[in-house]
Parts: structure tokens; sequence; C-alpha cells
């Protein structure tokens, strides 16, 4: 008996947030993402762009979401 899988709907957007870069000696030494600011204007990058809406609403559910930090 084969069973039905529902097919996959994937899409790959980007948006601008808020980013704060601290500089040492002229280098960068720390990037901090600031993901709680809310999906404005968002852009397909890859994937099923009629599947845009239902991610950014699953993307951008309310939930409080750490800053994302890189470097030392």
């Amino acid at each position: 008996m084969s069973q039905s899988h529902p097919a996959r709907q994937c899409v790959i957007f980007q948006y601008l947030v808020p980013v704060h870069v601290e500089v040492e000696d002229g280098l960068v030494a720390r990037v901090t993402v600031i993901d709680e600011t809310p999906v404005r204007h968002p852009t397909v990058v890859e994937g099923d762009p009629s599947y845009l809406d239902e991610a950014v609403r699953a993307a951008d559910d309310g939930q409080s979401w750490p800053s994302w930090q890189f470097g030392y």
C-alpha cells in the first residue's frame, strides 16, 4: 500500500533587520543581528514564491527571539 505524502512547500526569503557592528582597531570584532524585527518587504531568494505569504506568517508569529551574535 502506498502512502500519500503532501508536496513540500519551500521558500527562502530575505528582509532587512537591524545589525549592530562593533569595530576594534579597524577590524570587525562582533556582529549582533537583532532578529525580533517584524518581517517587512520580504524578497524571494529561492523556492516557490506562491508560498511566501504563508512562510512569512510562520516566521513572524510573534514569538520573541534572542539576538544572534558572531565574533568574540
